[in-house]
């Protein structure tokens, strides 16, 4: 049967199952239960069974496991669901879960074609087998089904219409209003680095320093100071800039901490603890925490330093957790302390929250110029950082690896927001109970409330996300019904949080002109990629970002509208680049561009335009390139001969790695957090993310051209990539914008990897350095099979050893 574009939403509900019987009136549960002891070697087997929904061969939902011996199962469970799948029918598969896995007991079908009116279907399907034959006893399932299209959206394409708009539905967080939000690019910005970029109400943007306001954050807090990381490092320090110093700011983390902890300030601390992460990955050099230094350093002092495995949630096979907990990480990266009243005069205090990407350990520390050699006698002397090459270190010299990363403060009742989520993941993990008793301080601390006023033009709406599940966090609900109220998601042996992934995809179906993507990794929708060398079925990374983006951009193509997709990924994921991990990735990612660009193209073609697609969907990637300078650090040592290492050092160059986690709509919405666009981290039940959305409802592109600070800050980042501002960034949705950004990312790519050079590169945004097939296909572009000082190659490769569960 011919598969049809899902495009919208689809609410589903499982009832029951009206009888499970077996031939001559013996129980199907009986010979469940001989399979479950013979196979599995274990007496008294209980059947556990659960249904679960499919669009073709995309998993999309999963009932809770029903325990009990009956033969008519009842789950009375609804979902709520994204969908942008091709296919033929909804597929109700119904298994019995045991130790090792599960076993089908059969599959109902309802057809696409009829659910495309919008109308409501209440029904008992047949349960068939692998044949469609009946099973026995002639089953069925009662299910509900309804279809809403995405064009019957009214949010769909018209961006934020007004500052009434509500937030993402369906979430465990509610959007909050009269917040205030700082935005932060790098670690670190120098004095007078941004030019001038004019805002509206006759302002210019001003920049934010992050790892300054971390310091005086910290420093300043009276009551708490909760942080959560993928990695800490106590021996940092957080003020470099010789230029603006601050009192006691050549202090160590480490000491800061210690210092306010012995003040009677509660500081905790959840640090993901990856002793059990797998070998593979470390051995590529992915993995390189420092947990157990860290434990052991607050180790007798007043700090609480908890190492927190990602245990999974209850419930889950025998195997699923041996996945999870040795798989996953912890990879929120959030402060939150208690702060003064910025007008001062006051005892009273308030809650201030820090999320974004930027962990507080080592390699972090950067600025706009991400400089390779020219910091290693200086800020990065002891903070050489640099994974991507064997035996790389200070005394053997640069290039070290430059960072870009974004983070922000967040400022009013959804600073709380974060607290709580704090407090859930300690009551979960950390042990003993030491967080602050919030009710002992209410003298003290300012309940959640505005901290802007409503006319004051500057006012933030932002609403918290997270990718997480019961096995991290406290107190979520027990029942499916209870999950769904709480906008949260159930799946077949855990209750999950998994409303980044639903944020993103509000975004993007909303998004008018435009969108601008930095992110550390890009790949996902795999059930859409092509079945050439794989079983996409098999892969797993199901989330639908790319495939939201190419069909935003083919419905434009559509209505003849504009619109244009910017997207900025690390040349290649931290570590050895030749290495099975990084390659595994790098062939995803090929297979998600390639999936997206076939879609435009076909869309291209079938309105008969001529043109390049990456005037539609751009990807780049950053990197340096200096000349030496005198006076320039001299290493003692040398790289050995005839390695990566040497070469990149001769010929002065290295990519920037991005890690950056965040996605701009219009100039008028931004998601910033930790969490990439992969299926690790979109997933809710893989590793744990936290992210957070926001606009200024004074500052949309209703009208006009918004020109708040999403604006001043896009313009700010696009300065530091390029090297230079021009007039038609102001609009990234026009011809003449996306084919100027692409024409100079050609040129420093150029530049960048050219066998001379003469000057600095002007800028740092390269074209990545693919080619594109008239068919879509991803191609090498000529010359370049590896990337430049390398023998790892651009479009990767499949890996026959690692499971896509690690890679994805």
């Amino acid at each position: 049967m011919a598969q049809i574009l899902l495009h919208g939403t689809l609410h589903a509900t499982i009832f029951e199952i009206d009888r499970l019987r077996g031939t001559g009136g013996g129980n199907i549960f009986s010979k469940v239960l001989d399979h479950i002891e013979e196979t599995v070697g274990i007496g008294d087997g209980k059947t556990q069974l659960y249904a679960s929904i499919d669009l073709e061969k995309a998993r999309v939902g999963k009932t809770r496991i029903i325990e009990k011996g009956t033969s008519n199962p009842k789950w009375y469970e609804s979902f709520h669901i994204y969908c942008a799948h091709m296919a033929s029918n909804v597929i109700f598969t119904v298994k019995d879960a045991n130790p090792i896995g599960a076993t089908l007991i059969g599959r109902a079908y309802v057809s696409v074609h009829e659910l495309l009116d919008g109308e409501e279907i209440d029904r008992w399907v047949e349960i068939v087998d692998n044949d469609k034959n009946p099973i026995h006893g002639g089953s069925k399932i009662h299910v509900k089904l309804q279809y809403f299209d995405v064009t019957k959206d009214r949010n769909w394409g018209g961006g934020i219409r007004s500052s009434k708009f509500p937030g993402v539905p369906y979430t465990f967080y509610s959007q909050r209003q009269g917040c205030k939000v700082s935005l932060y690019q790098d670690a670190h910005v120098p004095d007078k680095f941004v030019p001038p970029i004019p805002l509206a109400g006759g302002k210019n943007y001003e920049p934010h320093r992050c790892w300054e306001d971390v310091f005086d954050a910290i420093t300043n807090a009276k009551h708490l100071i909760y942080i959560t990381g993928w990695s800490v490092y106590a021996e940092i320090k957080l003020i470099r800039d010789s230029r603006r110093p601050r009192p006691g700011g050549d202090v160590t983390l480490g000491d800061l901490l210690k210092k306010k902890a012995s003040e009677g300030v509660r500081v905790l601390m959840l640090v993901w603890d990856d002793r059990t992460s797998v070998g593979l990955l470390k051995k590529d050099g992915l993995m390189a925490t420092h947990d157990e230094e860290t434990e052991h350093y607050f180790q007798g002092t007043d700090v609480h330093c908890v190492l927190c495995p990602r245990n999974p949630d209850d419930g889950g096979s025998f195997i699923q957790d041996i996945q999870i907990s040795t798989m996953f990480t912890h990879h929120q990266k959030i402060i939150v302390v208690d702060s003064e009243l910025p007008s001062g005069g006051s005892d009273k205090r308030r809650i201030v929250s820090f999320v974004g990407g930027i962990d507080l350990c080592d390699g972090r520390y950067d600025t706009a110029f991400h400089t390779l050699f020219r910091t290693l006698d200086t800020a990065h002397h002891d903070d050489f950082h640099q994974p991507n090459f064997t035996g790389a270190c200070i005394s053997k010299g640069g290039p070290r690896e430059p960072w870009h990363d974004i983070h922000s403060r967040l400022e009013g009742p959804i600073a709380w927001d974060v607290l709580y989520n704090f407090e859930q993941r300690w009551r979960k993990q950390g042990g003993k109970d030491l967080l602050v008793q919030l009710r002992e301080l209410e003298d003290i601390l300012i309940p959640p409330s505005p901290v802007m006023f409503p006319e004051d033009h500057e006012t933030w709406n932002v609403q918290l996300f997270r990718s997480i599940d019961g096995g991290a966090c406290f107190g979520f609900p027990e029942t499916p019904e209870d999950a769904t109220r709480a906008g949260l998601v159930s799946g077949k042996d855990n209750i999950i949080d998994r409303s980044i992934q639903d944020a993103y995809i509000n975004a993007i179906r909303r998004a008018k002109n435009f969108i601008y993507i930095e992110n550390q990794y890009f790949l996902g929708s795999s059930y859409a990629w092509k079945a050439d060398d794989i079983k996409p079925e098999d892969i797993g990374a199901l989330h639908l970002i790319p495939k939201e983006l190419s069909l935003k951009i083919v419905s434009k193509i559509e209505a003849g509208e504009r619109f244009r997709v910017y997207v900025i990924v690390p040349m290649w994921p931290e570590g050895l680049p030749e290495t099975g991990s990084v390659q595994a990735i790098l062939d995803w990612q090929r297979r998600t561009m390639e999936m997206m660009y076939t879609d435009i193209i076909q869309a291209l073609r079938a309105k008969g335009i001529e043109d390049d697609p990456r005037n539609y969907l751009t990807f780049f990637c950053v990197g340096n390139r200096e000349v030496k300078k005198p006076g320039e650090y001299e290493p003692s040592e040398k790289p050995e001969p005839d390695s990566d290492y040497i070469r990149a050092q001769e010929a002065r160059r290295f990519m920037i790695y991005v890690h950056s986690k965040m996605m701009i709509v219009d100039d008028e919405y931004i998601i910033v957090g930790s969490a990439n666009i992969n299926q690790r981290s979109m997933d809710g039940a893989r590793d744990s993310e936290i992210a957070m959305g926001a606009f200024q409802p004074y500052h949309l592109s209703a009208r006009q051209p918004a020109r708040g600070q999403i604006h001043g800050f896009r313009m700010s980042l696009w300065y530091e990539h390029l090297g230079m501002l021009d007039q038609t960034f102001l609009l990234p949705e026009s011809e003449e914008c996306i084919r100027k950004v692409n024409h100079i990312a050609d040129k420093y790519w150029d530049l960048y990897s050219s066998e001379s050079l003469e000057h600095d590169l002007p800028g740092h945004l390269l074209r990545y350095p693919v080619g594109i097939s008239s068919e879509g296909a991803i191609t090498e572009l000529p010359g370049f099979e590896f990337f430049p000082d390398t023998k790892a190659r651009v479009l990767g490769a499949k890996s026959d050893y690692m499971p896509p569960i690690l890679t994805t």
